[in-house]
């Protein structure tokens, strides 16, 4: 699948000129994430007898990102959605974009607010991170409070370590300091035994779990920023005896993957928030097809409320 679109992409950026019909571009920071994934898939779903796209990852580096903007701003596309790798780069984006007057879309990596107001041609679409930081913290205060034997030593407090998403994105930052306050503000008291960045990935969340078990036998719950890390989480809990005939352990993540799920049906992920891809990528296509069309998105045209230049799709609650 991968050469398959390698082949269009290359096919198309070589043909999207301006005498040609209009193309929407779309980069996102990495292949292997299994939200933006989704998110891209919905967009090729999404262009289906619309406005064609054509889609590169950044392989995680924001240099090539630049080089593949300017890939697309040079070979004429009408409009480009971003997913950055760095979100303080945006504002470099967003003056790279519009010196040449290609419209923008930025989606999931909010840029600065500042950034965004340096040109009437750029629109963010993501959710609100802070909520389902708050979601996911009173979920665990509810079980925490209606289930005794989660307090394993019986001292009162939560024994809680954290694994976060890549320092500085503020879906990590959001979502773990309104995690917290929620806690605080349903009374839950809490020990941080350990927190550290495994980028959103499974394997390295693995790895640093390994370490936090290792380090105390007193972990009596786990916040993920998301649900590749909760399941990374999870793998290296089962592999010290944890979960079927060993102790249960509460595993909170965040973005409501199938995976995650899936993991939820069978016992192991407490709970996780629908990070609503779909929904996300239908709204950033929609906006980026009026900006192509020379058009101004507004809530009537793309079918979501829209704050200024803003679109924020709700998380939703997932309920087995």
């Amino acid at each position: 699948m991968r050469w398959l679109l390698l082949v269009v992409t290359l096919f198309f950026l070589s043909s999207c000129t301006v005498e040609e019909e209009p193309l929407i571009a779309v980069t996102i920071f990495r292949s292997d994430d299994a939200f933006m994934n989704e998110v891209t898939a919905q967009i090729e779903a999404e262009s289906a007898g619309g406005i064609p796209v054509v889609v590169r990852e950044a392989e995680s580096s924001q240099e090539v990102q630049n080089q593949i903007i300017s890939d697309f701003i040079e070979s004429g596309c009408s409009a480009i959605i971003v997913n950055s790798v760095d979100r303080t780069a945006s504002g470099l984006i967003i003056e790279k974009c519009r010196k040449q007057d290609v419209p923008l879309v930025m989606i999931n990596r909010e840029p600065l607010k500042e950034d965004m107001a340096k040109w009437d041609k750029v629109y963010y679409v993501g959710a609100r991170a802070d909520v389902c930081g708050r979601m996911a913290g009173n979920y665990l205060a509810s079980y925490w409070k209606s289930h005794s034997k989660a307090d394993r030593n019986g001292d009162g407090i939560m024994q809680l370590v954290i694994l976060k998403g890549e320092t500085g994105h503020q879906d990590s930052e959001l979502r773990t300091e309104y995690f917290l306050q929620a806690l605080a503000e349903n009374g839950v008291r809490i020990e941080r035994l350990g927190e550290e960045s495994a980028n959103w990935q499974r394997g390295e969340a693995r790895e640093i779990m390994t370490e936090f078990l290792l380090s105390s036998d007193g972990i009596e719950a786990v916040f993920s920023n998301n649900d590749m890390m909760a399941l990374g989480a999870i793998d290296a809990l089962k592999e010290a005896g944890w979960f079927d005939d060993g102790p249960y352990m509460p595993v909170i993540g965040c973005d409501g993957i199938e995976e995650a799920i899936q993991a939820m049906e069978d016992g192991y992920l407490l709970y996780t928030v629908k990070n609503d891809a779909e929904n996300q990528a239908r709204a950033a296509y929609r906006i980026a097809s009026l900006l192509a069309e020379d058009e101004v998105p507004d809530e009537d045209s793309i079918g979501y409320e829209m704050d200024g230049r803003y679109v924020w799709i709700p998380y939703q609650e997932i309920v087995l």
